[in-house]
This record gives structure tokens, sequence and C-alpha cells, in this order.
């Protein structure tokens, strides 16, 4: 595999404009009783650790950091595709607090917000049980305006998730149900014309609906673990096309012995899309693997396969990929070291691409991407307490990797060629032959008390592209920069500064009267963007919030030809009962 290094990086970059959620939360008084005699055993050392925080708006999703041990999981895809920079989600943890408090399970929040917009929010939760869980949760967000005339550029957002577990003995069995409606506008159109378009001769919009059901197994010290998932996801657009995705998934593992086990995991998926053509997708790949523990040696050696019905560029549909990882503990609970090959088929639809890029033309094809095979080489590292530093370089063979290009054509004439597209919407590109990728990732998070989390996350992208002119809206860098604060457990303040390098669309020129039109590269925008966020607790059930978004203000275009909203503020309250 050879790779070509990329063009010189900007030296800012894109990232998305909703703030970090911070939820304060409230502890309730618990039941008092008589104070009876008993010996008090002190413990100096305690290992605090960092839960997920539940958030209304999400953009880069930074997992919360487990500390490292000498046995190494290994289950989670080093090969698999970057999270590509296109529609980023890091998600900023916040601290917890000394006792957990009891839960209620139920709150409503509302906001509202210049670009007049509202959001509303109900959740409802069961109380904390060992029998089962369950809960649903609304949320509504919409602007009426938009950055480019008014309500042309209006957008909104609804979602409605229903969840149930139940617990017998070892065994949980859960299901969850989504629905989903977003309405976009084609805003990117030319306003250099004497009447401009109207709001709904621009709207776009999508209707989501996923159910699923599962199996897995509580019991962590069990011989065998797995977890069974059985879905379905539909979704729709405005023009009538359709996407219907019955998927299966299997995680599993049966350990051997205290020091290997073997892990089996497989994914199925059966997509039939109807559009101006009707068409079918199957898609399967599994991946067994023998995991060892050898002192401070842990091994995994495997192989993926993988398959795919797609055809497009004639790329082949049974591809078996190694999966072999090597990991060394140079320091207990210090420094890993890791390396390994790997490669997978990754699955592309309809359903994830509309929320990566809301304004696809029609008639799109969609495919699988080949990724493989794949080196990796990387670091995890705890070098003091409350520091963690990861690390890890990805060199990867991609084949029917998708881009996003500018709809447009050009049809050969008398004086060149006439142009013939439609600005406001995007085609999906394939490279007639393999790109080559070189990513390189370095995350550092210190967690201080528990009142203080600072974090930085960057990420490289070298796409090395053959027949198309540039790699189209895929940035070549990013990185987040974010803070949380918890004063006195009534305040809690969070700041995100996100960087993202400019990429490139298409833009068709007038050259010469020999020429006529022809097809021009062009970049987009290089960004840098601030977002705010503060809770106070005012009453044990009453809090209230305010945070801004893009606060330098910038209408930047992270798809050519779409500006974003400038500086937005919302002000709301949250109450819990």
């Amino acid at each position: 595999m050879t790779f070509t290094p990329s063009k010189l990086l900007a030296l800012a970059g894109l990232l998305t404009t909703v703030p970090v959620v911070v939820q304060a939360q409230t502890t309730r008084p618990t039941n008092r009783g008589k104070i009876e005699e008993a010996e008090i055993e002190i413990v100096k050392e305690r290992v605090n650790q960092l839960p997920e925080a539940a958030r209304n708006f999400e953009k880069i999703k930074v997992e919360a950091p487990g500390k490292t041990g000498t046995k190494v999981n290994y289950t989670y895809p080093d090969f698999r595709l970057p999270a590509d920079l296109l529609n980023p989600s890091v998600r900023v943890l916040t601290i917890r607090q000394e006792e957990p408090a009891l839960q209620t399970g139920n709150y409503v929040k509302a906001g509202v917000g210049n670009y007049a917009t509202f959001l509303g929010r109900v959740h409802l939760h069961n109380t904390r049980s060992n029998s089962a869980s369950y809960g649903l949760d609304l949320n509504h967000l919409a602007s009426g305006r938009g950055p480019v005339d008014k309500d042309n550029s209006g957008q909104s957002r609804t979602s409605f998730d229903l969840h149930g577990e139940t617990y017998s003995g070892t065994t949980a069995l859960g299901g969850k149900l989504e629905l989903g409606r977003e309405r976009y506008n084609f805003y990117g159109y030319n306003r250099n014309v004497a009447v401009l378009p109207e709001a709904d001769n621009l709207k776009q919009t999508f209707t989501r609906v996923g159910a699923k059901v599962y199996a897995r197994n509580r019991a962590a010290d069990a011989q065998f673990q797995y977890d069974l998932g059985v879905g379905y996801r539909h979704w729709n657009d405005r023009f009538k096309a359709k996407e219907n995705n019955i998927y299966a998934e299997l995680r599993s593992a049966y350990v051997l012995s205290e020091t290997s086990r073997v892990t089996v995991n497989g994914d199925f998926s059966y997509i039939s899309f109807e559009d101006s053509l009707k068409y079918s997708r199957p898609y399967f790949q599994i991946t067994p693997a023998f995991e060892a523990n050898l002192n401070r040696l842990a091994v995994s050696v495997g192989a993926t396969l993988g398959y795919t019905g797609d055809t497009i560029r004639q790329a082949q549909q049974l591809n078996v990929y190694p999966a072999i990882r090597l990991a060394y503990t140079v320091t207990e609970d210090k420094f890993v070291a890791f390396a390994g090959l790997g490669g997978a088929v990754q699955r592309v639809t309809m359903y994830d691409l509309t929320t990566e890029n809301p304004w696809l033309a029609p008639n799109q094809r969609v495919s699988d991407t080949r990724r493989g095979p794949t080196l990796f080489v990387g670091f995890n590292a705890t070098p003091v307490r409350s520091l963690e530093v990861n690390a890890r370089v990805t060199l990867s063979n991609d084949r029917t990797l998708y881009f996003y290009e500018n709809a447009g054509y050009i049809v050969p004439g008398v004086i060149g060629g006439l142009y013939r597209g439609d600005s406001t919407k995007f085609n999906l590109v394939y490279d007639k032959k393999a790109t080559q990728l070189f990513n390189a990732h370095g995350e550092v998070i210190y967690n201080a008390a528990e009142k203080t989390r600072v974090g930085l996350k960057l990420d490289y992208n070298g796409y090395n592209v053959k027949t198309l002119a540039q790699p189209y809206h895929r940035p070549a860098f990013q990185s987040v920069l974010f803070a949380t604060h918890n004063l006195y457990d009534k305040l809690l303040l969070g700041a995100e500064l996100y960087t993202y390098s400019s990429s490139y669309g298409t833009s068709y020129d007038m050259g010469t009267a020999a020429v006529g039109y022809r097809k021009v590269p062009r970049r987009t925008d290089s960004v840098v963007d601030l977002n705010l966020r503060g809770d106070y607790r005012i009453m044990e059930k009453l809090s209230i919030f305010a945070m801004g978004n893009n606060l330098i203000g910038g209408q930047y275009e992270r798809f050519l030809n779409y500006p974003v909203k400038g500086a937005n503020v919302l002000l709301g309250a949250t109450y819990d009962f």
C-alpha cells in the first residue's frame, strides 16, 4: 500500500454549533433515623469515575476514559472508518457528585433564543429498580429563521424515543422505539436573481422510524457473554425516496481460561431502497477471534469476513481482512502500547448520510465502504493521576469511500458546453480507484478533584484520491478544546472551542467562449467556533441555563453555498419532578 502525504493543513477547522449541555444535578434528602454505634473505617485511596452525561445537544463524542489495566479489550474496531469529520459529535462529560441523587426520573426543559428558536424536552423515566428500567424522551428544536433570507433557511427536528428493559437473573431483555421528523430547506441557491424562491418550494423533510429488541448477559463473570439485537429502520424523504433496513447484531465472548477467550462478532443487514430505481442491498460481516493475556502481552488473532451486494465501481463484494492486535503493558496502570492489522466493510445508509448532509439530491446510489487492509499503532497512558493521554496512527486502503460533490454537469455545446445543475444539492461521488488514508488521532483529558474537567482532541485525515480532483467536503484537520467546572454544586460552566480546516466543493465557472463552462474545485471556509454554557440551580427542583453558540459569529460554510447561523443564544429553564 502506498501513501502520498496530504496538502498543507488549514489552521482552523469546522465544528458544529450546538453547545455542551451540563445538567445541574440535585440531591434529595434521604430518610433519617437513629444513629447506631459503629466502627468507622477510613479508606484513603479512591478512584473517581466519571459517568456519561445526558445531553440534549451533542457534537463530537468523547467517551469517558476508563482506567487501563493489563487485560486489554480488543472488541472495538481500530480499523473502522473514523468520524470522517463530516457532522462531528464531541460529548463533554459533566462532573460526578459525591453521592448519586435519588432518581425521580422526570424533568421538563424549555428555552427560547434568537433566529426564532424554541427548545422543548420532556424526559420521563422510572426510579431506580432491580427488576426493570423504562422511560421516554421527547425532543423538539426549531428555528423559524436562518442565516439566509429568514424563513427560507429555517429548520426543525423532532424526535420521540421509548425504551425499556426487564431483568431476570443474569439476563436482560429490552427494546426501544424511535420516531423522528426533520425539516430542512435547500437555501444554497443563487441570490443574484430578481425574485427569490419561497420557503415552501425549498422544503425537504425526513421521516425516521426505528425499532429494536435485544437480549444480553448482565453477569460480568459469566463464562459466556452475549449481546444480541434484531431491529428495523425506515427512512423516507419529501421526494418519495424510501429505505427499509432489517438488521441484526451479535457481540459474544466465551471464556476458555483465566487468560484466554474466544470472541465472535457479527452483523447482518438487508436494505430495500426505492427512488427512481428499486434495488436491494444485502450485507453480512463476521469476525471470530482468539484472545490471550500472556503476562504483559495481550494478543488477539482472528479474521473478518465481509460481504456486500453493492457493485458500484465494480468493487469486490466478498472481502477477507485480518483482525490482529497486540498490546504490551509497559507500566501497569500507566502505559500500554498497541499495534495491529485490520479491515472491515462498513455499512452506509441513506438514514445515516442524511444526518451528515441533509441536502442530498434525489436518485443517489449508495455503496458500503470497503476499508482494508489497515495498519494501526498507538498507546494509552495515564502518566499521573487524573490525566489520560491517548494517541493512534492509522494507515488504510479504502474502496468506494463516498464524498459529497456539488450537483451539476456540463452538456457539450457549440461554445464549449452548457451548465446544467442545482447549486442547492449534493451528489455522492466515489473515486474509481482506492483511496489511501492517513489518520492521526490524539487526545488529552484531565479531571481535577471532580470539579474541573479539561480536554483536547485532535484529528488529522490525509486523503490520497486518484481520479477525483479533491476529497470533496472531507476536511483534513479537526480539533476541540473543552472544559467544564462545577462551582459549589450550584453553578456548572462549560466551554468548547472547535476548529476545522477548509475542504473543497465544486463550482461551475464560465471560461472563454471556446471553452464554455468548466468544473472548478472551490475551497470551503476554515472555521473557529466558540460555544459557552452555564447552568444555575436556583431551587432544589428548578435550574436555569444560558448557552451561546458560534459566539465568534462567523457565518462559515461547512458545505459549499450553505452558511451556518451566526452567534445565537438560548435561554431556558429545567424543572425536575
